[in-house]
């Protein structure tokens, strides 16, 4: 510990003596930035915290009851050199965002969430290199200090593709004034992030398109849920992602269990793809999802043929969810999701969940107060109710 608080003093006290800070200008604009006496680099540095309670009723059974800190993440992004060359670093700290050390990350905790280079090398293409989210749904994508509602959806824990080390090329094209159209595609390890083993199956390739017909959303609203902006004119983004990870070795294509066999790893290649769209206008907001997930043989196998256990997590999903932003900034919203796995292969039953959600937006998402109420159905088994409330704070 003494060493780690040492080494981040002369981290920042080479920042310090190189640079000179620039005052935000207001809450939530990060805790300060940093700016290089020749201006050939910046530096924003911020902070986020998430404060969650849940309650968890179930028939015939005790309530649960849980308090945590959900997220706490350091953040720094800036530009080097040129501001054609930014990056982007995000570090967790709490239990749930470094949790879930293996020997594949070296038995250590998984601090690093983001560590990308971006670099506009020509026009309108941009290189990302590093580890970060890669293009699939957009729910995923949407920052987790950005949600609308408490957390994300269930279609967004069962199919998400999450965080991964590789490359990214991104692209967009202004077809008019008021149409645009994005072009991504990754080539990732195709294991999920802070793997340190090397790759122990094929490669993850990733593409996705967006149209937006009506125009860019205000400070890149297509990518926040609720509409804080109250966009004057009607905007709509739709997004379609198709994911191929090449002998994949996890049970959910990079993320989700190691299918581990007598021999090492089974391996199979897995596919997911998403639709999804965002609208937005005048405080309402919409945001729709669809998922599919297969695998050319989803039962892993020993060398005898026998079967494992583990299975690929193969089936569908559909979410919607939206919600209305009242001028005292209190926004009520509601979600629906739908969940049917391949009951024959995962042996898992289909789920329903009805989401309504409350919240107050005092500094838009950097200081709100959250709170939601489910109700999750699954066939053949007692309704579940789960409350939560939760305080986001972030500078």
């Amino acid at each position: 510990m003494k060493i780690s608080v040492l080494l981040t003093a002369l981290f920042m006290g080479c920042f310090f003596a190189n640079g000179q800070i620039v005052e935000t200008s207001a809450f939530g604009k990060g805790l300060f930035n940093l700016v290089g006496k020749d201006s050939s680099w910046t530096m924003k540095l911020g902070a986020r915290m998430q404060f969650l309670t849940t309650a968890n009723f179930e028939d015939g059974q005790s309530p649960e009851h849980n308090m945590l800190i959900r997220r706490a993440r350091i953040k720094m992004d800036g530009f080097a050199f040129s501001p054609k060359l930014k990056y982007k670093m995000e570090l967790g700290l709490s239990n749930r965002d470094i949790g879930g050390a293996n020997v594949f990350t070296n038995n250590g905790p998984k601090y690093i969430l983001d560590a990308v280079i971006k670099y506009n090398f020509y026009e309108n293409f941009v290189l990302w290199v590093g580890q970060t989210k890669l293009p699939g749904n957009r729910e995923r994508v949407i920052s987790s200090g950005n949600m609308q509602q408490v957390d994300r959806s269930l279609l967004n824990s069962r199919f998400n593709i999450d965080r991964d080390i590789g490359m990214q090329l991104r692209h967009h094209i202004d077809v008019a004034d008021n149409f645009v159209i994005r072009e991504i595609f990754s080539l990732a390890q195709g294991e999920g992030r802070n793997i340190t083993s090397g790759n122990l199956g094929g490669h993850q390739y990733t593409g996705r398109i967006e149209i937006l017909p009506m125009g860019n959303f205000i400070s890149k609203g297509d990518y926040t849920a609720s509409d804080l902006k109250r966009e004057p004119n009607p905007k709509l983004a739709i997004g379609v992602t198709y994911d191929h990870n090449n002998n994949a070795v996890k049970n959910r294509s990079n993320q989700g269990s190691y299918m581990i066999t007598d021999e090492g790893f089974y391996q199979t290649n897995i596919n997911t793809f998403f639709v999804d769209a965002m609208f937005k206008y005048q405080g309402f907001s919409l945001m729709f999802e669809y998922a599919d997930r297969d695998a050319d043989d989803p039962i892993a196998k020993n060398a005898d043929g026998s079967e494992t256990g583990t299975v690929v997590q193969v089936g569908q999903g559909v979410n919607f969810q939206g919600g209305y932003l009242f001028k005292n900034n209190w926004e009520v919203s509601g979600r629906y999701t739908n969940i049917k796995l391949d009951e024959a292969i995962t042996g898992k039953m289909p789920e329903t969940q009805y989401t309504l959600g409350l919240s107050k937006y005092i500094v838009g998402h950097k200081l709100k107060v959250q709170t939601d109420a489910s109700l999750l159905q699954v066939d053949g088994r007692e309704d579940q109710i789960l409350y939560r409330l939760q305080v986001d704070l972030h500078f």
